[in-house]
């Protein structure tokens, strides 16, 4: 019999002994605690319930669900049955979501029952066979169903190679890519953030984190149930409720946003913090003013990492203090087995202290973009380095800095916002010629998405209905804060638009 390398399998070999033990204790509401048996019995049911629909091998499940623990329950069932997963922001509206699906072609759609009306609408269209409803509430048709299914269930055997989750990311042209991650990829990774992190027997993880992304989703969730830890499972970011459970908890997975509103609390004390371990950032830059007060109000040092849907985590600052200490402004080193590279515009490798394009490979870079096979080769080099379009260098003593992205990503809250997506939503709508959208400073989000609209000769626009307009078609995060009707945008000879202009135009705009 050969080796079963299934995901799932590594994950249910790390529960503890003891099946009747708290697993998931939910917070910031209505406290429910779910044992490891929870979860074991919970995706079973729901592995066997996907397992009745016939599906094809390789079959996509598209799940865009509020944050529930039976949510996660679904994608470990997904993992389980051997199909492949496929989490989408439940701030997603009708026109990404009828992409994705047409791009993706799942064999099985969950939403949110609300949404049911339209996002059936869009899915059966497209000839998706199967959409069940999945509530933050424990109700909907998925659980029905399964609820009539066995509670045991022999996990389907797959190879390392074979594909567990399709996660979309936006390309600065507006078409999103979907980045194939498999089994191997996202156990290698979880396997060496056990190791580098110093996870360890009695650790309990405070889950603030969306999990329809690498962060939430796979670094802290992994984390957690390879070490057979428990959780203490918020459905949103409450900082004041997650400082009440800092006692309880040793290890808080975090974006910057997240540590600013803490930080906003006189709660987050040394005191609160007595019993934590461990606080992680990550999925936008920490402004060393962030780095700094956070030290000084609570003693502990946040260790800053980086990573990509493409790629999961590539590099860390030290957890063990004889490994280095852990600097601000930087994601510290490349993880054991990932090769961090900095070339040149000339295509050589940087020296030390210069800014180039970071490329990187190893067990956790991702198998290519989903049917994009061209973009696929374009995004790696000849020697098989991935090239993720983030600048960056490489210090003399080894640590990482990034220093933004080769093109125009916006970083707002931890979420990704491509410019050109959200440009062309505005240069659809009635009356608008042209529009120019950037990112400037935030001091919450990091960065606030700035809009610039220029209208068509005649044409009267009004800011506060493009945006309301915006609202309806687009996740409420790439929405822009800010958007202003202007005559014309700044060119250079080229004719291009030169938005490093407009972002200095505007750079005070959120006081950051």
């Amino acid at each position: 019999m050969t080796l079963n390398d299934n995901l799932f399998v590594a994950l249910r070999d790390a529960f503890p002994q003891d099946l009747d033990a708290p697993a998931i204790e939910t917070a910031g509401g209505e406290t429910l605690v779910y044992t490891w048996r929870d979860l074991d019995r919970g995706s079973a049911m729901l592995a066997n319930l996907l397992a009745s629909l016939g599906l094809p091998a390789g079959a996509r499940v598209a799940a865009q669900t509020e944050k529930s623990v039976e949510a996660l329950m679904l994608y470990l069932a997904v993992l389980r049955a051997g199909f492949v997963y496929l989490p989408l922001n439940p701030a997603y509206q009708g026109a990404e979501v009828e992409y994705f699906v047409h791009d993706a072609e799942p064999s099985v759609v969950v939403c949110a029952s609300r949404n049911f009306s339209w996002l059936s609408k869009i899915a059966f269209k497209a000839g998706v066979q199967h959409v069940f409803t999945l509530n933050d509430d424990r109700s909907g048709s998925l659980l029905d169903r399964a609820a009539h299914h066995p509670d045991a269930h022999t996990p389907a055997r797959r190879s390392a190679d074979d594909l567990a989750a399709i996660l979309y990311t936006s390309g600065t042209t507006g078409r999103s890519k979907g980045a194939m991650l498999s089994h191997g990829n996202l156990l290698s990774n979880a396997l060496t953030l056990k190791e580098q992190w110093g996870w360890q027997p009695g650790d309990v993880l405070i889950h603030a984190l969306p999990i329809f992304h690498v962060h939430g989703l796979f670094v802290a969730s992994h984390g957690a149930l390879l070490n057979g830890s428990r959780m203490i499972w918020f459905g949103k970011f409450l900082p004041r409720a997650v400082i009440d459970r800092l006692p309880a908890a040793t290890v808080f997975m975090g974006v910057p946003t997240m540590y600013v509103r803490l930080l906003a609390e006189t709660a987050l004390t040394k005191e609160a913090c007595r019993g934590m371990r461990l606080f992680v950032s990550g999925s936008a830059p920490l402004l060393a003013e962030t780095f700094d007060e956070f030290r000084t109000r609570t003693g502990h040092t946040i260790l800053e990492r980086y990573g990509m849907s493409e790629t999961l985590m590539l590099t860390s600052n030290p957890y063990h203090a004889h490994d280095g200490e852990r600097r601000g402004g930087t994601v510290g080193f490349p993880l054991p087995g990932v090769g961090v590279r900095v070339r040149d515009d000339k295509g050589l490798i940087a020296p030390p202290g210069e800014i180039g394009d970071i490329e990187v490979k190893g067990p956790n870079v991702f198998r290519g973009y989903w049917r994009m096979p061209d973009k696929t080769k374009e995004e790696f080099t000849a020697d098989g380095w991935f090239v993720t379009g983030d600048l960056g260098k490489i210090d003399e003593r080894g640590y990482v800095v990034i220093v933004g992205r080769r093109k125009d990503l916006i970083i707002t809250g931890g979420y990704n916002v491509y410019p050109a997506e959200v440009e062309g939503y505005l240069n659809e709508m009635p009356g608008v010629a042209e529009s120019a959208v950037f990112g400037v400073l935030h001091p919450d989000f990091g960065e606030g998405v700035v809009a610039v609209v220029v209208p068509g000769t005649g044409n009267a626009l009004d800011a506060e209905s493009l945006i309301a307009a915006l609202k309806a078609r687009i996740a409420g995060f790439k929405v822009p804060k800010q958007l202003f009707v202007v005559n014309d945008l700044p060119r250079n000879a080229m004719g291009k638009v030169q938005k490093n202009l407009l972002r200095e135009q505007h750079r005070e705009l959120f006081g950051a």
